[in-house]
C-alpha cells in the first residue's frame, strides 16, 4: 500500500477465499453492522471516511466487489462479471461473518442493485437502509439512457477507452464531484485499483451488465427487485442526494421517493455523484445521527 493511500485509508482489510479467487473487505469496528457497497467506477475507498466516523459504535463492513480495489481481477475465463454473481459473492461473505444481529446497508451506484437484491434474499436480516445517489430498479423511463454510458456499453471504442485509457475511472473522479472538485491526489487514488488493461475489467464489464432490454442477463433480477423492494417500505431510511450527478439524477430520485414517501431525504443542489466527497462534513454527520436515533 502506497504511502499516500495508507495516510487516508488505514486499514487492514482481509480476504475471503471465493473459489480460488480473493475477495477484499473491511471489517472494522464492533457494534451493530453496518454494510457499505461501492459502486462502479469506485471501490471501498469511497467509504474510508465513513467507516473512520462509525467504528468506533459500529462494525462496518465494506467489501471490494470483484474486480474492483484490492479483490482479484480475474478474467471472463475464472468469474462471471454478473448482477447475480455479485450477489451470490455479499451473501457468502455476511453468511462466512455469521453476523448475529441485522444489519444497516448504505448504498451507492451499483451498490444499491447488489444491496437490494441481497436484501430481498434476507429481508429479515436488513434493519435500516442508507441510499446514497443509486437505484435498485430500471431506468426510469423518464430518464435517457445517457450517451457516454452508451458508447462505453455498446462499442468497440467504448472498450478501448475504458479498458486501455481508464476513461470511466478518470472521468468519474473528475464529474462526480461538483462541490469540492477532488484535487489531483484524491483522483489518482480513486483511479490506483484500475491501473492496467488487465484490471479495469470489472470497470466496463458493470456498464455492459446495465439491463436495458427483456433479453439483457440482468434485466428479470433488476425486475424482480424493483417490484420487491417496497416491503421496506417500513424501515427507517435515509436518502442523501446530489442533484448533479448526470446518471442518477433527480429522475432516480422521484422514484425513491415515489416507493418511500416516509424517508428522510436530503437534496444537496450543488453536489454530484461522489456526495460522500462532495458533501462528506454534512453527509456524515447525518449517517450517524440517523443510525443513532433509529
Amino acid at each position: 500500500m502506497s504511502p499516500d493511500l495508507k495516510r487516508v485509508y488505514p486499514f487492514a482489510g482481509k480476504i475471503l477465499d471465493l473459489d480460488g479467487l480473493g475477495y477484499h473487505y473491511l471489517d472494522e469496528g464492533e457494534g451493530e453492522p453496518v454494510v457499505m457497497l461501492h459502486g462502479n467506477p469506485s471501490w471501498s475507498f469511497y467509504y474510508r471516511n465513513l467507516v473512520l466516523a462509525l467504528r468506533d459504535r459500529y462494525r462496518c463492513i465494506v467489501p471490494d466487489h470483484m474486480g474492483c480495489g484490492f479483490s482479484d481481477k480475474p478474467g471472463d475465463d475464472r468469474y462471471d462479471y454478473t448482477l447475480a454473481r455479485r450477489v451470490d459473492d455479499l451473501d457468502r461473505l455476511l453468511e462466512r461473518l455469521e453476523l448475529r444481529e441485522k444489519i444497516t446497508l448504505v448504498l451507492h451506484d451499483w451498490g444499491g442493485m447488489i444491496g437490494m437484491a441481497y436484501a430481498l434474499r434476507r429481508p429479515e436480516q436488513i434493519s435500516r437502509l442508507v441510499i446514497l445517489n443509486t437505484g435498485a430498479f430500471h431506468l426510469p423511463k423518464s430518464k435517457p439512457f445517457p450517451p457516454g454510458l452508451r458508447i462505453c456499453r455498446n462499442t468497440f471504442i467504448g472498450t478501448l477507452l475504458v479498458r486501455g485509457l481508464n476513461a470511466f475511472s478518470m472521468a468519474a473522479s473528475y464529474v462526480g464531484c461538483k462541490r469540492n472538485p477532488m484535487n489531483k491526489e484524491l483522483r489518482a487514488l480513486y483511479q490506483l485499483p484500475y491501473d492496467s488493461w488487465k484490471n479495469r475489467i470489472a470497470t466496463l464489464r458493470f456498464v455492459q451488465d446495465i439491463p436495458l432490454k427483456p433479453e439483457d442477463r440482468a434485466y428479470d433480477l433488476v425486475s424482480s427487485v424493483g417490484d420487491g423492494i417496497g416491503q421496506f417500505k417500513k424501515l427507517p431510511m435515509l436518502i442523501c442526494w446530489g442533484k448533479l450527478d448526470f446518471v442518477f439524477d433527480l429522475h432516480f430520485l422521484a422514484q425513491w421517493e415515489n416507493r418511500f414517501p416516509d424517508a428522510e431525504v436530503h437534496r444537496f443542489p450543488d453536489c454530484g455523484h461522489y456526495i460522500l466527497e462532495d458533501a462528506k462534513d454534512e453527509v456524515i454527520p447525518l449517517i450517524s445521527a440517523f443510525l443513532e436515533r433509529t
